[in-house]
C-alpha cells in the first residue's frame, strides 16, 4: 500500500492547491489498490462533496483566472499551463486578451470565486461563450456548476497519471 506521505505528494494537487483532499480520502481508507484514475477521482470527489461549503469555496479560489496575471507571469501550476494552452488561452490576440480580463473580473466580483472550466476539447471561443452564458447564473447554480467544473478537472488530471482497471 502506497504511503499517506507519498500518496498526498502524488495526488494533493489533482484539486488545485488543496492537499487536504487527498490527505483526507487516504486517511477514510476508501483508496484502494491497484490505483486507477476512477477509484482515486470516487475517493477524492467524495471527500471534496463532503468538504464544508467554505471549504469547497477555498478550492474553488485555488484555481486560477483564465488567461489571467498568473498565466502572463508564468506561475501558473504545470497543470493549469498545460489545459490552458491546448485551449489556445497562450495564444490571445490584445482584444481577447482585454475580453477574458473583463470577464474574469466581473465574474470574480458577482460570485467570489474565478470562473473554472474543464477546457481540454475546448478552443477559447467555446470557452468564450460558456463564459459569457455562465457569469448570468445565480450564485447557487454557479456555485454547482463550478465545483462540478472541478471535478471533471480532477478525473482528467487523474487520468494522465493513473491507467484504468483491466
Amino acid at each position: 500500500m502506497m504511503s499517506r506521505e507519498d500518496f498526498v505528494s502524488r495526488f494533493g494537487g489533482v484539486f488545485e492547491h488543496s492537499p487536504f483532499i487527498a490527505e483526507r480520502a487516504y486517511d477514510t481508507g476508501h483508496v484502494m489498490e491497484p490505483l486507477t484514475a476512477t477509484g482515486v477521482h470516487v475517493s477524492l470527489t467524495a471527500v471534496f462533496r463532503a468538504a464544508s461549503p467554505q471549504e469547497r469555496l477555498g478550492v474553488l479560489s485555488a484555481h486560477p483566472d483564465l488567461a489571467g496575471r498568473l498565466a502572463i507571469a508564468g506561475e501558473l501550476t504545470e497543470d493549469s499551463r498545460k489545459e490552458q494552452s491546448g485551449a489556445g488561452l497562450d495564444r490571445l490576440s490584445p482584444a481577447e486578451h482585454a475580453r477574458f480580463t473583463e470577464l474574469n473580473s466581473a465574474y470574480v466580483e458577482k460570485f467570489g470565486f474565478p470562473f473554472i472550466i474543464a477546457v481540454k476539447g475546448l478552443g477559447k471561443d467555446d470557452i468564450l461563450s460558456a463564459f459569457e452564458t455562465r457569469i448570468g447564473n445565480g450564485r447557487d447554480e454557479e456555485f454547482a456548476t463550478a465545483t462540478a467544473q472541478v471535478e471533471r478537472i480532477a478525473l482528467l488530471r487523474l487520468t494522465t497519471m493513473l491507467p484504468e482497471a483491466e
